[in-house]
């Protein structure tokens, strides 16, 4: 289901992950064979998520999704944290990615949002 007021989820991976993912057709992330989906976020969501998951972590891209382009099902799901987050179920075909935008953590080892990738009310 798409979410009319976030038309761009955003997914964490390696630069090399998807590359391999262009060349093979379509991108897994690890998750999808683990989980049964691919884990995404909203922009506001994102360097949390980053911060938890992937601490001073480098090589890491942020694929700018649009929704109405995944051909998988997307679904939005509760997390632990009581938040809604976008999942896709199913293998990313690399036509929904509009943007691959390099994404490393500051000096102080911190992840910031991407200016090109925040929405007006979160720049």
């Amino acid at each position: 289901m798409a979410n009319a007021a976030a038309p761009t989820i955003l997914h964490i991976a390696t630069r090399a992950a998807w590359e391999e993912g262009l060349r093979a057709g379509a991108y897994r992330a690890d998750s999808l064979d683990s989980e049964g989906f691919m884990h995404c976020s909203l922009p506001a969501q994102v360097v949390p998520s980053a911060e938890r998951h992937y601490p001073g972590a480098r090589g890491l891209v942020l694929l700018a999704i649009a929704v109405d382009r995944v051909e998988p099902e997307v679904r939005y799901e509760a997390a632990s944290n009581g938040e809604l987050y976008p999942h896709i179920y199913g293998p990313l075909n690399p036509a929904a990615v509009t943007q691959v935008v390099p994404f490393e953590p500051g000096p102080d080892g911190h992840f910031t949002l991407p200016p090109e990738l925040a929405p007006p009310e979160l720049r």
